[in-house]
């Protein structure tokens, strides 16, 4: 696969899609940025500015031009009643899913088209139906999309019917996993450009949960307003430069379910999560040139260090002046250069966890500037939690797999990251007006 996308103007694509607003999967994958001309659907005849479709053969917030904010929430099926304890059958299993996945939809239906999310399932006298905190406010863009994981197929007694790349991630040589930022049955991803609209959204969609399932874990980030550009991490460089176009035939191959797949999973995709902490104040400590040789690509403009710009295809084999090849081997453009994925990832910052752990040293490699192992102890720096939110789309996870085990064995950034998070979901296709999320599962044979 090429590693050279084709750019385009993303403010030009917006305009596409306010005159097609009916159409879904119509997008960029690189970061959000301000937009003088937002998104507009028509609810009961009014324009909604900011809305972005909810129905079509995708889910939306995929192939969506990447909102500013990111808000990721993984949850379990029950499995007792939560009144008598006693333990739920398959059955009882499976309709409680069917009902909360009914919920969902005309939740998320609702707010993306900037109206209230309905009536509780079960009202209380006196308590508002929503929380609030949205009114006045615009759809922000707000997509919501849904993934299933690996242990609810036969959780619901479908497992023939679960998709056929659909595994548990193995545990890498390098992983640091906490296992309360790893797994789940089901995945809410909500995006949009205002956080508030998000919390709103959050709300809704756990508010619909108790008695079906429970909250296992959930993650937050946010990127910069980088307009048309690529955005960058919290090292400092882009982030999504070789992601490919939308609509494109590349985009399709990548992304979207094979064929080999089972027919109510066409038009899906796999999403592979990955919570990765960086070592900011080592990062920070370490000199620029180490930073560019570390990456592969240069961070002022995201050139690769064999020359040209942020978009030209590495040249691998470019030695320089001094004998040694432009971009190392060991440098993370090299290890995942090819892998067919598409990069929808989100930056976090929380701070200082007392939990946190110090990321171990990986490996001098030069990295240390001053010759020695860096001790943030005492200091703070050794609980600071911030990294990225990684979320790769892709038709393959295997792919995926296979990148990742190149990277645990010689990546030069293992010294500045640590994997704390993992989970893996398949993201059903897109709902069709009338319908509702996975229907199709529990359809035919």
């Amino acid at each position: 696969m090429p590693d050279q996308p084709t750019r385009f103007s993303r403010r030009s694509l917006i305009v596409s899609i306010a005159g097609t607003a009916g159409a879904a999967g119509a997008g960029v994958a690189s970061g959000a940025g301000a937009r003088t001309t937002e998104p507009v659907v028509q609810v009961s005849g009014a324009a909604v500015r900011g809305a972005e479709p909810f129905h079509g053969p995708h889910q939306a917030g995929i192939a969506t031009p990447q909102q500013q904010y990111g808000f990721f929430a993984a949850f379990d099926l029950e499995r007792a009643d939560p009144r008598s304890g006693k333990r739920l059958s398959t059955g009882q299993v499976a309709a409680n899913f069917q009902q909360l996945m009914e919920q969902w939809t005309a939740v998320a239906e609702r707010l993306t088209r900037g109206l209230p999310p309905g009536p509780r399932p079960v009202p209380r006298p006196g308590v508002p139906a929503d929380s609030g905190i949205a009114d006045g406010l615009d759809p922000a863009r707000l997509t919501l999309t849904f993934g299933l994981g690996p242990e609810l197929f036969e959780r619901i007694g479908k497992a023939e019917r679960r998709p056929r790349r659909l595994a548990p991630l193995p545990e890498f040589g390098t992983d640091r996993l906490e296992r309360a930022w790893c797994g789940g049955q089901l995945l809410v991803q909500i995006c949009g450009d205002d956080p508030q609209v998000i919390s709103r959204a959050f709300r809704a969609v756990r508010g619909r949960a108790p008695g079906l399932a429970r909250l296992r874990w959930s993650q937050q980030g946010f990127l910069g307003l980088f307009g048309d550009a690529t955005p960058r991490n919290l090292f400092g460089h882009k982030d999504g430069t070789a992601n490919p176009r939308p609509g494109t035939p590349t985009f399709d191959e990548r992304v979207w379910a094979g064929s080999d797949e089972p027919d109510w999973f066409a038009g899906g995709t796999y999403l592979v999560f990955r919570k990765i902490r960086m070592d900011l104040p080592k990062w920070d400590t370490t000199t620029g040139r180490e930073q560019d040789l570390t990456m592969g690509r240069r961070r002022d403009n995201g050139a690769p260090l064999s020359g040209g710009h942020e978009f030209t295809t590495p040249d691998f084999a470019k030695v320089g002046a001094d004998g040694r090849r432009a971009i190392p081997a060991d440098s993370h453009v090299a290890l995942v250069h090819g892998i067919p994925m598409l990069r929808r990832s989100y930056n976090y910052d929380y701070a200082v966890q007392a939990i946190a752990e110090p990321i171990p040293d990986a490996g001098k490699r030069g990295h240390d500037h001053d010759g020695h192992a860096h001790d943030h102890s005492g200091s703070g720096h050794a609980s600071y939690d911030s990294g990225v939110l990684f979320c790769a789309y892709l038709r393959d996870p295997a792919e995926f797999v296979r990148a990742q085990r190149k990277l645990a064995a010689a990546d030069r950034m293992n010294a500045f990251v640590r994997h704390t998070g993992s989970a893996i979901f398949a993201i059903p296709p897109g709902v069709r007006p009338g319908g509702t999320l996975a229907a199709a599962l529990f359809r035919g044979k």
